[in-house]
């Protein structure tokens, strides 16, 4: 199946990369980095993620699940957002892809987001996951 055009971000973290790993998977650091969305998963490989929360002025849930989790490499998840108007099918997922590589205390980390529509769904997608990974750099450099 063609996954659409896929949305890249990246940044690099003056941390390590276990430290930007649980940013990644932390109740309070995401709520505080992802635009204030209440996610809770467990994040085991198979586990639901429910995010919740209020995004231009309207209240969403998005769910999805973790794909593949390994600690202070990579962590990958389908997601689903209603809010997009498609049914609730496979063909309207994304994949999230969080990549992080680096030694000591510098963490590369490198996100992907499969299926978007077009050109301007990726572009939106692309400037949204940038803006949540400059999110994500702040709050680990300042805890």
């Amino acid at each position: 199946m063609d996954k659409g055009k896929v949305a890249t971000a990246t940044t690099s973290i003056e941390a390590g990369r276990h430290a930007v790993w649980q940013a990644l998977v932390d109740h309070d650091a995401l709520r505080a980095y992802m635009f204030g969305a209440d996610v809770q998963s467990d994040w085991q490989e198979g586990s639901d993620i429910r995010w919740r929360g209020e995004m231009h002025g309207k209240r969403y849930e998005d769910k999805g699940k973790v794909l593949r989790a390994q600690p202070d490499e990579l962590l990958q998840y389908s997601h689903f957002s209603p809010s997009a108007g498609k049914p609730d099918a496979p063909e309207n997922y994304h994949t999230v892809t969080i990549r992080l590589a680096g030694e000591g205390d510098r963490t590369e980390v490198s996100l992907s987001q499969d299926n978007n529509a077009d050109d301007k769904a990726r572009a939106e997608s692309q400037k949204n996951w940038t803006a949540m990974l400059e999110g994500l750099k702040t709050w680990v450099e300042q805890h």
